[in-house]
């Protein structure tokens, strides 16, 4: 009786944790494979935009930023998708890597302050580049593959311990970047032909072709659409 209770009791925490877990919603029954190599920031347009004479921790800067506005970008254009909880995880990511969001966004202002002359040039030319971030994640043709990416990065990001988020940017970023560009089914890589319809006959709508619901060939010639 006593094996039987905590069995039952492990059956159940396990359903607990099976409900608890995020559904993830698939739009192909072969995704493309996005996966890139360890980025290190360098890359062209890795980061958005070029980033002359930065040192490593402010390209680690970069990276972080990027990912956390492509976050931003598919919690707002993945909606249609509730299963991939896109808001949930940016919020998270928001309350959980709060401090290395901020010291990414520190060391971003610093690099700006340090390659540009007067306080006012570098601020303008540190949202001028967050804005041009933003703009880069922007993604309409390729929405389901950037959503779908989005999602599984944002779940990374949430379950990775403080102070890790440069390591996922650095892990993830060539992927996000790569769901930007239109990937289709990789299952059926030639497509599936479906043959148009064609449209109804103009009599369509005509109350001598019908008769008990059933068109009549006599009246108005043979129902052509299919």
């Amino acid at each position: 009786m006593i094996v039987l209770r905590t069995l039952l009791a492990a059956a159940l925490c396990m359903t607990g944790a099976l409900a608890a877990s995020p559904a993830q919603a698939q739009f192909f029954f072969k995704s493309p494979d996005l996966r890139g190599p360890r980025a290190t920031g360098t890359e062209p347009g890795i980061v958005g935009q070029t980033l002359p004479d930065a040192k490593p921790e402010e390209l680690r800067a970069a990276m972080v930023w990027n990912v956390r506005a492509a976050l931003n970008v598919a919690a707002l254009q993945c909606g249609f998708a509730p299963t991939l909880l896109t808001l949930d995880n940016y919020n998270s990511a928001l309350l959980d890597h709060r401090d290395e969001l901020k010291a990414s966004y520190d060391t971003l202002t610093g690099y700006f302050k340090r390659v540009n002359k007067t306080t006012k040039e570098a601020q303008g030319a540190l949202d001028q580049y967050s804005t041009r971030v933003y703009q880069s994640y922007s993604a309409v043709a390729a929405q389901l593959t950037f959503c779908q990416t989005a999602a599984s990065v944002g779940q990374q990001v949430v379950f990775a311990p403080r102070g890790t988020f440069g390591d996922v940017a650095a892990q993830r970023l060539r992927e996000l970047r790569n769901s930007l560009v239109l990937a289709g089914e990789q299952q059926f890589p030639g497509g599936v032909y479906i043959a148009p319809k064609r449209p109804l006959p103009a009599n369509f709508a005509d109350p001598k072709c019908w008769k008990r619901n059933v068109w009549q060939n006599r009246r108005c010639g043979a129902f052509a659409y299919y």
